[in-house]
């Protein structure tokens, strides 16, 4: 690693994924040395910032991640690595578990023998469950309909633990339905990247649920500044929107900004899937003075145009820019 003795050192797991590495871009821009944590599986290399020192790593690996954190004597972590599927927690319970609990206890103990606060970033709808009221407040009991979404609270419950025993501030972000330029079209990706990808290719979308389910779309811009303004807060906080849209209407914006007017197949929801998700952001917009800012429209339409016309970069710009007038105003992280 690159030693930089004047410069505060944050850990950043799952820095080379799709909200990690923008994450990445914007610690870098606020004048941080980033260590980004990744074992590449889904991560991608070229996503990470040359500024960045990348570490490939399993965080299930002990010996690993404790070789490269207290080499990097880190002053926060923040932790996005996991096993993000709900299809796939359903079908191998005990890897999900193994990356998303164990792993999550790995980072946890790492981060205890520097005194360093975790920001963690967790599920809002696959853990709320269906019955949960809309929006939902972190005050809701947690109900999931998944592996995934249970292996997240109990990842959780061991990071609010340890705050309770005298660790660090560990902050708990359960995020919404995350979408924006780098996310992968592969598999069970965010239904933005899916639909983005083949609408840019002239191929038609499935609609599970028949564009009925909801959720609550949030910008990654939106979320790496969440995600910054969290550390230090000990506690748990929704980020989203606050407002519920359905697929369909997702489908007709992307549209819209493609220029096209494809049929979409239609099936019914997947096993594990939700119908419905909305997140209640009050609690982060009253205790760490964030509120999602990106209009939906316009962020699906940037969001297909870096698919179109690989523009990337445009918006990776302004996610550093709204990253640094949030800061700017609120008096730095």
């Amino acid at each position: 690693m690159r030693a930089r003795a004047s410069t505060e050192t944050v850990i950043v797991t799952g820095g080379a994924g799709f909200i990690g590495s923008h994450l990445v871009d914007a610690l870098l821009a606020d004048g941080r040395r980033v260590v980004a944590i990744d074992d590449l599986s889904r991560g991608d290399p070229d996503r990470v910032a040359a500024e960045a020192d990348l570490e490939t790593v399993d965080i299930t690996d002990g010996a690993s991640l404790d070789r490269v954190i207290d080499a990097a004597r880190p002053a926060a972590i923040f932790h996005l690595a996991a096993q993000a599927s709900v299809t796939a927690s359903v079908a191998d319970p005990g890897h999900d578990c193994r990356v998303n609990v164990l792993g999550s206890v790995r980072v946890l103990e790492a981060a205890e023998r520097h005194s360093a606060p975790i920001v963690f970033a967790s599920t809002g709808g696959a853990l709320y469950g269906d019955d949960a009221p809309v929006p939902t407040p972190e005050t809701c009991a947690p109900s999931p309909l998944s592996p995934y979404g249970a292996s997240k609270l109990a990842a959780e419950t061991y990071l609010t633990t340890w705050t309770r025993a005298g660790g660090p501030p560990h902050a708990i972000c359960r995020l919404a339905n995350i979408y924006g330029p780098r996310q992968s079209p592969d598999g069970e990706a965010g239904v933005v990247a899916i639909f983005s990808h083949l609408l840019s290719r002239g191929e038609a979308p499935t609609l599970y649920g028949f564009g009925a389910p909801t959720r609550d779309y949030v910008h990654v811009a939106d979320v790496v500044v969440a995600l910054m303004a969290a550390r230090g807060h000990a506690g748990i906080f929704n980020v989203g929107s606050g407002v519920a849209t359905d697929v369909a209407t997702v489908l007709r914006e992307l549209q819209s900004a493609a220029g096209t007017a494809l049929e979409p197949r239609c099936a019914p929801i997947r096993a594990g899937e939700l119908m419905r998700s909305c997140l209640d952001p009050a609690r982060a917009r009253e205790r760490l003075g964030w509120s999602a800012e990106i209009p939906l429209a316009e962020g699906l339409s940037v969001t297909y145009s870096s698919f179109a016309d690989a523009s990337v970069g445009n918006m990776t710009g302004r996610v550093v820019r709204h990253q640094a007038a949030w800061f700017s105003q609120n008096g730095g992280a």
